[in-house]
C-alpha cells in the first residue's frame, strides 16, 4: 500500500482526500465496468473530484462508448 506521504502530497495538490481516492479505486476494482449504474457513479465521482461538470447527454455518451467497447486510444477525443 502506498505511504501516507503520497496521499498527503496528492491531497495538497488536488484537494482530494485519501478516502475519496481509495473509494474510487475500490469501485473501479470491484465494480462491474459493464454495469451502467456503476459507470455513472464513477463518472459522477470523477466529475465531482475534478470540478468538471458532465451533463446527462455527455454522461450517456461516455457510458455507451464504454459499454460498446469503443473507447478510443486517445480518450480526449471523446470530449
Amino acid at each position: 500500500m502506498l505511504k501516507d506521504n503520497f496521499f498527503k502530497r496528492v491531497e495538497a495538490k488536488t484537494n482530494i482526500s485519501k478516502d475519496t481516492i481509495l473509494s474510487l479505486a475500490s469501485k473501479l476494482q470491484n465494480g462491474n465496468m459493464k454495469d451502467e449504474k456503476v459507470l455513472k457513479e464513477v463518472i459522477c465521482e470523477l466529475s465531482s473530484m475534478t470540478g468538471k461538470e458532465v451533463d446527462e447527454e455527455k454522461q450517456q455518451k461516455i457510458v455507451d462508448t464504454i459499454l460498446s467497447d469503443k473507447v478510443p486510444d486517445n480518450v480526449e477525443k471523446m470530449f
